[in-house]
């Protein structure tokens, strides 16, 4: 697993040509931004919930 994400640029002096991704490579690579994502949902929860625009009326005295 590589230590950069894939739309960083290489290193200076690094040759651009790499390898193609294998099956299971890119299998894990897609199984760790989705777990990624779905923390970064759970943690943002509370603040994706719309504001309810309901506001309750005064009891009549």
């Amino acid at each position: 697993m590589s230590t950069r994400d894939r739309k960083d640029l290489p290193p200076p002096g690094s040759d651009c040509t790499s390898a193609p991704e294998a099956p299971h490579e890119r299998r894990q690579r897609k199984e760790h931004a989705s777990r990624n994502q779905d923390e970064a949902l759970e943690e943002t929860f509370p603040a994706s919930d719309p504001v309810s625009p309901f506001v309750p009326a005064k009891v009549p005295k």
